[in-house]
């Protein structure tokens, strides 16, 4: 049984070839996406404080008006400013109006925030799959050798056959569970990072829904006109 890289790939021969470009595919489809989906979901890209906590500040104190607060959701360019724009748009509205805007808003940024997820679950999922497929390829081909080589050597040719011939699944574990480690971490982000654009959105329904305008003063009620001061 070799044991540095170059004899095991010339001891499993085409299988070894066979399955090692589709391993190599893979781990780069899984670095590529882990890091990508690390710096798209940074909280600090995701949710800005500094525009967040300024935005609802203002927006508290009655100091924006609709098309003000739209045009800085629009200047963000961030998740959470996208979330807020729907709802904006629907100022004095019912806060069931309100709410259902910021809905829809919402679903549409969790889908690009889990973009490309899908493809690090599969990668996690195919791989052992892959490895369990060499596997028994090989051991396939261990017995057949055996079957032809005749009883000498039975024991120590099998025991090699099937040493190699579980390389592949190993090899295949070997990329899936980091893999599938950084899904769950992923997912995990995501969930964190809508929960708390749930609950900013919330305050921004308390803002600007009907019911919202009609209980402040009439110096701070905003149907869009009124003071445009910029964060």
């Amino acid at each position: 049984m070799p044991t540095d890289p170059v004899g095991i790939m010339k001891q499993l021969g085409w299988m070894g070839w066979a399955f090692l470009a589709p391993f190599a595919v893979a781990t780069l489809i899984a670095l590529w996406f882990s890091v990508e989906r690390l710096v798209v979901l940074k909280r600090s890209r995701v949710i800005p404080k500094p525009f967040v906590e300024r935005f609802l500040e203002h927006l508290h104190q009655g100091k924006l008006d609709r098309d003000s607060a739209l045009k800085l959701c629009q200047q963000s360019d961030s998740p959470v400013a996208a979330v807020f724009a729907h709802g904006i748009r629907k100022w004095g509205k019912s806060s069931v109006e309100v709410e259902q805007a910021i809905i829809d808003g919402g679903e549409r940024q969790v889908s690009e925030l889990r973009a490309h997820l899908r493809v690090l679950n599969g990668v996690a999922t195919v791989t052992p799959l892959l490895g369990l497929l060499g596997t028994v390829l090989g051991m396939i081909q261990a017995f057949n050798d055996i079957a032809t080589a005749g009883s000498m050597g039975k024991t120590e040719q099998l025991a090699v056959g099937i040493s190699l011939a579980l390389l592949t699944t190993a090899g295949g574990l070997l990329i899936a569970i980091p893999t599938l480690i950084m899904y769950m971490f992923l997912s995990g982000r995501v969930d964190t990072l809508v929960m708390e654009m749930d609950y900013l959105a919330q305050n921004v329904v308390q803002s600007i829904s009907a019911e919202a305008l009609a209980s402040q003063p009439r110096k701070r009620r905003r149907s869009g006109g009124g003071s445009k001061q910029a964060i």
